[in-house]
């Protein structure tokens, strides 16, 4: 528990400012947080991101990633992302035939796969970024909220498993117990913060929200029990990896952008 505060002190320090800064700094380190991201899902793989295939995938991951506002670059040489999209998937294929299949079809849509996953996830953190703090802010709290209230009441009252083939120790009663913690955010936000919302629909939004959160915390613990390792990496002593810390959000920001909070 020590180790895992003195990580989360360190890393808010380096990591709030840049948020609260926004522009090319937050995009930098969204770029540094997804691709970091990325090489502990192909590691779960056995595949190497320092390789033909891995360049190729990382490559891939920063086109998804281009924010809006840097859509110009492109136009400048006639292309398109989604026109980059399928150029970088056609490589990937051809590099199986370049490898004699030891770069297998399989792992060609395990790489694609995993570049969209955690490319969309944090294009839509930067999108969220730019629409105002206060909704990473609102994001981080409620999925903390969630987080802790299921662990607490978990630990206090919960009988029923969850889902004990993916993760044994969630309950029933934590789960809805993080639901419950993340609404008394979300009425927090409402009523003390400028988020474009009225009570109601920001409580309904918390809850779908909440829930899919979850869900990106199950996800992730699927990943890892299947691939049979403990954590997605050890960059945050304590924590684990990068995914270990963003798989919730993952999830739930590209749902928040399907709201239309802003």
């Amino acid at each position: 528990m020590k180790q895992r505060i003195i990580t989360g002190v360190v890393a808010a320090a380096l990591f709030l400012p840049i948020v609260f800064y926004g522009k090319l700094p937050f995009v930098l380190l969204t770029y540094f947080l997804a691709t970091v991201g990325l090489y502990e899902l192909l590691k779960m793989k056995k595949l190497s991101i320092f390789s033909v295939h891995g360049l190729l995938t990382v490559f891939f991951l920063w086109v998804i990633l281009l924010p809006e506002q840097y859509n110009d670059l492109l136009n400048t040489f006639y292309y398109t992302k989604t026109e980059i999209s399928i150029a970088f998937i056609l490589l990937l294929l051809t590099y199986t035939v370049l490898t004699k299949n030891r770069f297998t079809f399989e792992d060609v849509g395990f790489s694609i796969l995993s570049a969209i996953y955690v490319g969309i996830g944090f294009y839509f953190f930067m999108e969220t970024r730019d629409a105002g703090i206060v909704y990473i802010f609102y994001l981080l709290f409620m999925i903390w909220a969630t987080d802790s209230g299921a662990y607490f009441i978990g630990k206090a009252i919960g009988k029923n498993k969850l889902w004990p083939e993916i993760s044994p120790n969630k309950t029933v009663e934590g789960s809805i117990g993080g639901v419950v913690s993340a609404l008394i955010v979300a009425v927090l936000f409402a009523v003390f913060s400028e988020i474009n919302a009225t009570i109601l629909y920001l409580l309904a939004i918390t809850v779908v929200l909440s829930i899919f959160g979850q869900i990106g915390d199950l996800v992730q613990s699927a990943f890892k029990r299947h691939f049979n390792v403990k954590d997605s990496g050890n960059i945050l002593p304590g924590h684990g990896g990068i995914l270990d810390r963003f798989d919730s959000l993952l999830f739930v920001l590209p749902l928040l952008n399907l709201f239309h909070l802003w």
